[in-house]
């Protein structure tokens, strides 16, 4: 099975672009993307009401990273550190070699390419440095933007849940696109 481990925090810069550990120093920031509802319209988790909401948030991504069992990048561009997004590979299954990547950013930096270079990081991070043999991206149908980027990234649509998920009082439907490591030595 997969030996994860995440300290020293894996820092990784390509071209404009460093993904960094999320700190407390990021709290705004955090809180902005996810006390916004255009921002979290595709993601059934509740908005954040006040900046300890945000805190708590950070403070659940740490220890993810300090228990190895998922590790979440905030996204910045050089040569600034400000947060403008975050990138997450969560829900591990080290047994299967498999994991879920997810990913926020910013409306201010949508349409600029920027999560297209962070997911091309992550996915090579995740194949070559931690050994996954599959990654799954899980979105909503309606979410376009996210299908586009996944399709571009050569994922593919592996299946489509209808009302799979329950979340304020609605069933959502859930769509799979995965990605598969050709080059991986656990297959």
């Amino acid at each position: 099975m997969m030996e994860l481990n995440f300290n020293p925090f894996p820092i990784l810069h390509a071209g404009r672009l460093q993904l960094r550990q999320v700190s407390q120093n990021d709290v705004n920031e955090v809180f902005a993307l996810r006390s916004n509802p255009e921002v979290m319209r595709y993601i059934p988790r509740p908005l954040a009401i006040t900046p300890q909401d945000a805190l708590d948030h950070i403070n659940l991504l740490n220890k993810g990273v300090e228990e190895n069992t998922f590790i979440t990048w905030a996204i910045t561009l050089a040569p600034n550190d400000k947060l403008i997004g975050m990138i997450c590979l969560i829900r591990m299954q080290p047994e299967n070699y498999r994991t879920e990547i997810g990913y926020i950013l910013s409306p201010d930096d949508q349409h600029k390419g920027i999560m297209d270079e962070a997911l091309k990081m992550v996915v090579k991070f995740a194949f070559e440095d931690l050994k996954f043999h599959s990654l799954e991206a899980l979105i909503d149908p309606e979410n376009t933007a996210s299908e586009r980027l996944l399709l571009k990234n050569n994922f593919v649509k592996e299946a489509h849940f209808k009302e799979r998920t329950f979340y304020n009082g609605v069933f959502l439907d859930d769509v799979i696109y995965s990605l598969i490591n050709n080059n991986s030595a656990s297959s």
